[in-house]
């Protein structure tokens, strides 16, 4: 039965947090803990690297484009059992997986497992739309998930290669399922309903928004910064495990510097935003992924070898950290930019954002990690530079139909629109 919002029972910031944060949690440490093995996982599994790589991409298209299933599905069933059944299904295919002894096996169970993660991430987030949509603990309960998001790829691949080296590689499973248990436990006894009564049937205006060319241009800008990092953990694993010869706590190191530029620049953002506007914003985080790619290139010229035994950290990493200034840069401005418009519908606009993302990242990134060399930087310099491009493109257009459309726009009274800052 849905219960209103302010039925919740009442309960402090901090035990909110506590009871929501590890389903998001989750759903990113099962792509970064597992990275420091990502090499070793063809020899275990008696496949190719290619296959292997499948486990990191279908989790990312599934984990976006479940949310198109899953979103809809808590609007009618309610956030409750779409939530415990997907961390149930996350517990299960984590366990399952740490039995694994195929790769068909591990490849299904990687799917459920990102099928779980992507049913209780869309009923935490509706859950935080239903209760604090109207409240100032809205926006720092998600100020809060960014920064600890911002902490997983940090510590995640460190407590991966831990786990590996002194338990074996099926305890990384096995500590995401006991975790995903015991969030799930918490919640069977503390997680209430809070989906909205109806008060009319649900129009899911797909349409509508994937004809929006805002939509589309913030997008493709969330794509190319999500994609970079994306591309980037596919292949920092061949390129400074099995090419630099770094150790699995040495490469968690590297990759950590990387999200710690990550947290270092999300505490300026706010900042950032405020004085160049989501479109000055948008177009200087395309700007630094395009001169990290141009850096890469450099580099990956350049005979790493000159640089002694750690050459590949000096011409993959530092560039790496540009191109972190960038994602940040992109992602504090891309969901308000595409969704802007769509209040009426921001449920399916939040879904098909992320889903059209997912399946840019899932399928151009691994596209360039499969047809260019997965140990070089060749395929990140591909990706970047490519999406950077076309994201910039799309906003030149938008630029000058905006213009276009200006005479016409000062006329219309409660445009919803927010002036485009071209600054």
């Amino acid at each position: 039965m849905s219960r209103s919002p302010s039925s919740v029972v009442h309960r402090s910031l901090f035990a909110a947090l506590l009871l929501m944060s590890p389903f998001d949690l989750l759903a990113s440490m099962g792509m970064d803990v597992y990275l420091p093995v990502v090499p070793e996982m063809p020899r275990i599994l008696g496949t190719t690297p290619s296959v292997v790589q499948l486990t990191l991409s279908l989790y990312m298209v599934i984990l976006g484009a479940g949310q198109l299933l899953f979103g809809p599905m808590s609007d009618a069933i309610g956030r409750r059992p779409v939530l415990l059944g997907g961390a149930v299904t996350f517990a299960v295919a984590s366990f399952l997986l740490a039995g694994a002894a195929s790769a068909a096996a591990f490849v299904a169970l990687r799917v459920l497992q990102a099928t779980g993660a992507a049913a209780a991430l869309v009923a935490t987030f509706a859950t935080v739309r239903d209760v604090y949509a109207d409240r100032p603990e809205g926006a720092v309960i998600y100020a809060l998930f960014g920064a600890m998001l911002s902490f997983v790829p940090a510590l995640g691949p460190i407590a991966g290669a831990l786990l590996a080296e002194h338990f074996g590689w099926r305890s990384i499973f096995v500590l995401l399922g006991a975790l995903a248990t015991a969030a799930t436990l918490q919640a069977l006894a503390k997680w209430h309903e809070t989906r909205p009564a109806p008060t009319s049937r649900p129009h899911l205006a797909f349409g509508a928004i994937l004809r929006d060319r805002h939509f589309w241009t913030y997008s493709l800008g969330f794509s190319a910064a999500m994609g970079a990092f994306f591309v980037f953990f596919s292949t920092a694993p061949r390129v400074l495990i099995d090419k630099a010869g770094f150790s699995q706590l040495a490469f968690s190191l590297a990759f950590a510097s990387v999200a710690l530029v990550l947290i270092a620049t999300t505490r300026f953002a706010k900042g950032f935003v405020t004085r160049w506007g989501h479109a000055g914003s948008l177009r200087r985080g395309m700007a630094m992924l395009l001169i990290g790619a141009a850096l890469l290139t450099a580099g990956q010229r350049v005979a790493p070898g000159w640089f002694g035994s750690f050459g590949s950290f000096w011409t993959f990493v530092p560039p790496m950290w540009v191109i972190a200034v960038g994602i940040v840069l992109a992602c504090s401005v891309t969901a308000n930019g595409a969704l802007q418009a769509f209040g009426h519908a921001a449920g399916t606009a939040t879904a098909l954002y992320y889903c059209v993302e997912s399946l840019i990242v899932g399928l151009a990134g691994t596209a360039s990690v499969v047809l260019l060399p997965g140990d070089t930087a060749w395929p990140l310099v591909a990706y970047a530079s490519l999406l950077s491009v076309l994201t910039l493109i799309f906003q030149g257009s938008l630029s000058k139909h905006e213009r276009a459309r200006l005479p016409e726009r000062s006329k219309t009274i409660g445009d919803v629109r927010e002036p485009t800052t071209s600054r």
